[in-house]
């Protein structure tokens, strides 16, 4: 059986792996501060791998909460001029750009977030969307890959890091909380266990015959 497209692997979705990093856990009161995007492509033998990154230090929104404990444990200070940082709403329409361009490319229909614990960096990319006015939001309005979930199921591990070591991806723990780094990691990450999957026999799909196949065939 030929090697599936892009397109064909995720039923018209377009994987890209997305972290966010934040000035606290909810999406309406806190601030993205960084935000890091990869896309993904399938080369000519059918494997997956990382393709495009685009990586954001972004300023927080007017009247954002910025929680000392989330600060502390991302070390991002958002007063330091040496950041660099845009407003959200720049971050997001370049990333929404090429994203709407690999969609295109791919023949896909929408894009689909893949992340660690996918529903918190779901809900702030959603959130700060609608807060700054964007109308064409590529992504799935719900729908997401969360490697979190699927680490546990493959690896037994649910931690970023540690799911990492077992799947032998090397993982610097003082580089982690960068939104570009755990971005690029949760990329290989992801492409492991699909390709994984596909060393297993489990992709592409091969139906097996049913009960009532099996009885016509020995008849």
């Amino acid at each position: 059986m030929p090697n599936a497209k892009l397109c064909e692997r995720f039923r018209g979705f377009y994987p890209v792996v997305i972290d966010i990093e934040t000035s606290g856990f909810d999406p309406k009161l806190n601030a993205i501060l960084e935000i890091a995007a990869i896309t993904l492509k399938m080369n000519e033998e059918g494997w997956l791998e990382p393709d495009e990154s685009l990586q954001f230090n972004v300023n927080p929104f007017t009247d954002a909460i910025l929680e000392p404990t989330a600060l502390a444990f991302n070390g991002i200070d958002p007063a330091n001029p040496l950041r660099d940082a845009v407003d959200e709403k720049i971050a997001l329409e370049e990333i929404f750009k090429i994203v709407r361009t690999g969609i295109k490319a791919n023949g896909c229909n929408r894009a689909v977030i893949v992340a660690h614990n996918a529903h918190f960096d779901h809900s702030f990319l959603m959130t700060a969307a609608e807060r700054v006015g964007i109308k064409r939001n590529p992504f799935h309005p719900f729908a997401t890959f969360d490697t979190a979930s699927l680490s546990g199921l493959v690896f037994g591990q649910t931690v970023l890091a540690k799911a990492c070591e077992i799947a032998q991806i090397p993982f610097d723990h003082k580089q982690a909380h960068s939104a570009l780094y755990d971005t690029e990691k949760t990329a290989i990450l992801f492409c492991e266990i699909v390709n994984r999957f596909k060393r297993l026999g489990g992709w592409p799909l091969v139906m097996a015959n049913s009960p009532a196949d099996i009885e016509l065939n020995e008849a």
